[in-house]
């Protein structure tokens, strides 16, 4: 039985000095070395963006969308399509999306805009990234960025790094016609900007809390979840309405402020109930009902400090760990998988990871290499969910969001 440790202070929040430097602190570790890299991939460099795209960087005053930029990264194949089973990532040390073969490595690359972040994907086979000017459209049978659409919220000049304005979570509404973004603005509360998928235009814009780290929808469409990593919440936001609901999530408490590490990072809604499950460090799982409000906690394994969350279609959670955040007592990186009945495989992964995506058969897991700290690696792990079997293949640059097509 996995027992409840009340972290200290000294391992858990950061001092007041540290605090006044990082302003907005609070993820996992971060050495500055990319810890468990494989030599064929190396370290991402910390400020890998471009400046600009198509060399043009769009901006929000006008209001105008930018158009496709010259062209694409070549394909080796330049006859070759997104097949089923490809994945694509965003690359948040530069200013592209990747496409990767799950067996070979990366395929080709699509200029997209500025450190992109998360990533959504429409049944239409369009592709929605959430970078650090827009939210870029891709064509994944072309390959081609369509639009960049630039956000209505103001989030300071384009840069890049963990704590850079712009785009964070995305998702896509189950018809389709809707894409919500969670908008960082460096030093305060975010926006979740409304995206009109057909007229390319953003038409709404509603408070949320600081750095929206994730955005879900729940399956019937009628409520966007935004998990707000630095004010310990989600923010519920009703899709017809549009009228936004906070719900502290801190099974730790929010001791500490932007100094704790013990803050809510991403979110899956279970197929079952519509519930919310957030992971804290590979030891309590917050199970959050959207209509109440109310927590439940139940206890986890892995004993690691958690990001990324994917959920199956019969509720079977994955959670990746990123690593230690008190060398004394925590397990380093791994990927847990955690039945319905609450049973649990922690798989162990050598290096810091961010993101997960699960494969359509439920058999494979992709675990990207990017981590929202320094630490990360140019790549990702494939882990067979059968035999626990682990391989590491290069893809992109810091890989972070990663959806299959």
């Amino acid at each position: 039985m996995t027992k409840f440790r009340r972290a200290s202070r000294s391992a858990r929040v950061l001092v007041p000095g540290a605090v006044a430097v990082a302003l907005l602190a609070g993820c996992a570790q971060g050495s500055g070395a990319a810890e468990g890299a494989s030599p064929a991939h190396g370290t991402s460099p910390a400020t890998g963006a471009s400046p600009a795209v198509g060399g043009t960087p769009s901006t929000g005053a006008s209001g105008a969308v930018t158009p496709a930029p010259s062209g694409s990264v070549p394909l080796p194949d330049s006859s070759a399509s997104a097949a089923p089973g490809t994945l694509l990532v965003t690359d948040f040390g530069s200013d592209t999306v990747t496409f990767v073969d799950p067996e070979r490595g990366p395929t080709g690359s699509v200029k997209v805009g500025t450190a992109p972040y998360g990533v959504a994907l429409g049944a239409d086979g369009r592709a929605w990234a959430a970078t650090a000017e827009g939210v870029a459209v891709v064509d994944t049978e072309r390959r081609e960025r369509l639009a960049l659409v630039p956000y209505r919220t103001d989030s300071g000049p384009t840069t890049t790094g963990e704590y850079r304005g712009g785009g964070m979570g995305i998702a896509l509404a189950p018809d389709g016609r809707r894409v919500y973004v969670g908008v960082n603005v460096p030093g305060g509360n975010g926006t979740l900007e409304v995206l009109d998928t057909t007229a390319l235009r953003f038409t709404d814009t509603v408070p949320v809390g600081r750095r929206p780290f994730d955005v879900d929808v729940s399956r019937d469409g009628a409520e966007v979840y935004v998990t707000n990593h630095d004010s310990f919440d989600v923010t519920v936001v009703h899709a017809g309405s549009l009228s936004p609901r906070r719900l502290e999530v801190a099974p730790y408490g929010t001791e500490g402020g932007l100094g704790s590490w013990l803050k809510p990072h991403y979110a899956s809604v279970r197929p079952s109930d519509g519930r919310l499950l957030l992971p804290f460090e590979g030891e309590r799982l917050a199970v959050v009902d959207p209509r109440t409000g109310r927590s439940t906690i139940e206890p986890m394994t892995a004993n690691t400090h958690q990001h990324g969350t994917a959920v199956t279609a019969d509720g079977t959670l994955l959670t990746v760990g990123t690593g230690q955040i008190d060398p004394d007592v925590d397990e380093g990186p791994s990927l847990t998988v955690r039945k319905p009945d609450g049973t649990e495989r922690v798989h162990p992964l050598e290096g810091p990871h961010e993101s997960v995506a699960v494969s359509r058969d439920g058999r494979t897991a992709y675990v990207t290499g990017g981590f929202t700290r320094d630490g990360y690696w140019d790549g990702l792990t494939v882990v067979d969910l059968d035999s626990g079997d682990t391989r590491r293949l290069p893809a992109g640059s810091r890989p972070l969001g990663i959806v299959v097509l």
